[in-house]
């Protein structure tokens, strides 16, 4: 379970010192139970599951690359290399990422399953992506994908 694999990683960092590492980990943390609180309100007393952590963690890293960007066209090198640590860390959490031809081969193999054939099914698509290939695939190429596929 993610949540187990967190809070060894936090406690390892700090035995080991590793400060940009406490860090990322106690925002992910953070970032896990104010989600966790939102889910109780509505009725789930366990929190949120793996397969919606992980949406955190490619959230959090989809945050880290945007800013990455910011900080080196605003030529902030140090902030650039600390977000591109932070992803680094982030990403440790989540299973191996899909290439390009893997995720063309999913949306195509999905498009098919839902004989989805226009535009307006798109979102039918997108969620049924999302649900399958949680925490495993680039959503914003799949999006594109899906896009093109549908046109």
């Amino acid at each position: 379970m993610l949540r187990v694999e967190l809070n060894e990683s936090l406690k390892k960092a700090i035995k080991s010192k590793e400060n940009c590492t406490i860090s990322t980990v106690r925002l992910i943390l953070a970032a896990l139970k104010d989600r966790d609180i939102a889910a109780r309100s509505k009725g789930n007393p366990d929190g949120i599951s793996d397969d919606l952590i992980l949406q955190l963690l490619q959230t959090m890293v989809k945050q880290r690359r945007d800013s990455t960007a910011l900080y080196k066209k605003g030529n902030r090198p140090e902030l650039a290399a600390r977000e591109m640590q932070e992803i680094e860390i982030i990403e440790s959490f989540m299973p191996e990422q899909m290439a390009e031809t893997e995720i063309k081969a999913a949306v195509v193999q999905m498009v098919k399953e839902l004989n989805a054939s226009s535009l307006k099914e798109m979102g039918s698509v997108m969620s049924a992506l999302r649900e399958r290939y949680a925490g495993r695939m680039d959503f914003s190429k799949a999006s594109a994908m899906v896009k093109q596929s549908l046109a």
